[in-house]
């Protein structure tokens, strides 16, 4: 048997507890593992598939569960649940012949309260091997993986077909984009790299291309990893060229470069230290130069007011679950009004730092209303001096289904669904009076 420290789905086990018992983001989790930093390469990634597959799935393996279940779990079983939960993805959704899943979980069952559930857990696993094909093929993947308040907050928000067509954009893996940082270069890095060029000018390589840092092109830093909608709001700031620009809340920095790409004078404001730090690596590996200011940017303010502000606000991230799925599972209401009220904050101090006739962009990767639109609403409502410079479809490749009625920036997770999809990202521009 393998050691427990070696083992990666002993470490996945852990992990799982971590994120979805203790409710640690699964970045997080992962970064503070010292069993995950210890695996080889090639376990890494197993650990990886194992737990972003659950975490994408977890509604539908809850309800084969439930189903192949004689009786309920009792509460207090989390472990025996989450144990049935590893071995059932596999069976279910990896491929993982019966004798490896079934034989490896039950593994895992050593300590006392486990152990005493070895025969549910063989019984129950055989049972999936057995009817799960079947079982899967009755369920409604997109509804039973997507929490109740999501779908009804989306369905309210985009309509029924939208919502399920956004739900099942989420149960896939997702692509692989990167932002050239010369756009002369961007055919050249598409060849090397075997990637297609997105409309916007990102190069998209498909799902499991191994480590980012092992591509070519990293170590020269030409290009960074951006997921295609998160490219889009820098675009809406115009020709950037000597102009003084904040990112605030702008690590890990592919704004910032972006900004720095195309000549602008760039001060990034970021409260964290840590992640200010990946902020300056990123930058120096890219070999681009931006002032870095580690505050609070609700308190902070430039020496004089600028021509322009980004604000990419923190927020519930919902429209990033293809590629983080434990945030459906992580955030609830009680962030949602924790959020808007930092997003709030943020705006108000945005405002005060451009000078008249400069430009604001506002932006979430968030799907929710409340935390895109209607921030801004409340803005202008408590008598900003701002006015919204609607979008036109030209600024976003002629995609006028990107658009919102008032001209805002929104994007969904299925659309460019014939290329693999894109982040779901809201962004409003407005200029100061």
């Amino acid at each position: 048997m393998t050691h427990p420290s070696r083992d990666p789905r002993a470490v996945a086990f852990r992990l799982l507890a971590q994120v979805l018992d203790r409710r640690r983001p699964f970045d997080e989790a992962l970064a503070d593992s010292k069993g995950f930093a210890s695996l080889a390469t090639r376990d890494r990634a197993l650990v990886r598939r194992l737990l972003a597959t659950l975490l994408r799935r977890l509604g539908q393996v809850d309800d084969l569960i439930e189903t192949c279940l004689n009786r309920p779990l009792k509460r207090g079983h989390g472990g025996v649940r989450n144990l049935l939960r590893l071995g059932a993805v596999q069976l279910a959704f990896l491929d993982t012949p019966a004798h490896a899943a079934v034989s490896t979980t039950l593994n895992l069952a050593t300590s006392p309260r486990l152990a005493g559930h070895k025969g549910l857990i063989n019984a129950l696993l055989r049972r999936i091997d057995r009817e799960g094909a079947a079982l899967i093929a009755k369920q409604d993947a997109a509804r039973l993986n997507t929490p109740h308040r999501l779908w009804r907050s989306w369905e309210s928000a985009y309509g029924e077909i939208a919502t399920r067509a956004i739900a099942e954009a989420h149960l896939s893996e997702p692509p692989l984009d990167l932002t050239v940082k010369s756009a002369a270069e961007v055919e050249i890095w598409a060849d090397r790299l075997a990637a297609e060029v997105l409309p916007n000018g990102s190069l998209r390589l498909p799902p499991g291309r191994g480590e980012i840092a092992k591509l070519p092109g990293y170590d020269e830093g030409a290009w960074w990893v951006q997921d295609a909608a998160a490219s889009l709001p820098v675009r809406l700031l115009g020709q950037v060229a000597g102009r003084r620009v904040v990112d605030l809340c702008a690590a890990p920095g592919g704004k910032t470069a972006t900004l720095a790409a195309l000549g602008a004078q760039v001060t990034a404001v970021d409260i964290s230290p840590a992640r200010a730090a990946r902020l300056e690596a990123n930058l120096t590996r890219l070999g681009l130069g931006a002032e870095i200011v580690t505050a609070d940017a609700a308190e902070w303010r430039p020496p004089a007011p600028v021509d322009a502000v980004l604000l990419d606000a923190p927020c519930s991230g919902t429209g990033t679950l293809r590629r983080r799925p434990d945030i459906a599972r992580l955030k609830g209401p009680d962030d949602i009004t924790a959020l808007t009220a930092l997003q709030d904050r943020l705006l108000a101090a945005a405002v005060e730092m451009i000078a008249p006739g400069g430009i604001l962009v506002y932006a979430t990767c968030s799907l929710q209303p409340e935390e895109g639109p209607e921030r801004i609403a409340a803005l202008l409502a408590a008598g900003a001096p701002l006015a919204r410079m609607p979008v036109k479809p030209d600024e976003v490749f002629g995609r006028d289904d990107w658009l919102s009625a008032e001209g805002d920036l929104r994007t969904l997770p299925c659309h460019l669904a014939e290329l693999g999809g894109m982040d779901g990202f809201y962004a409003c521009r407005l200029r100061r009076r």
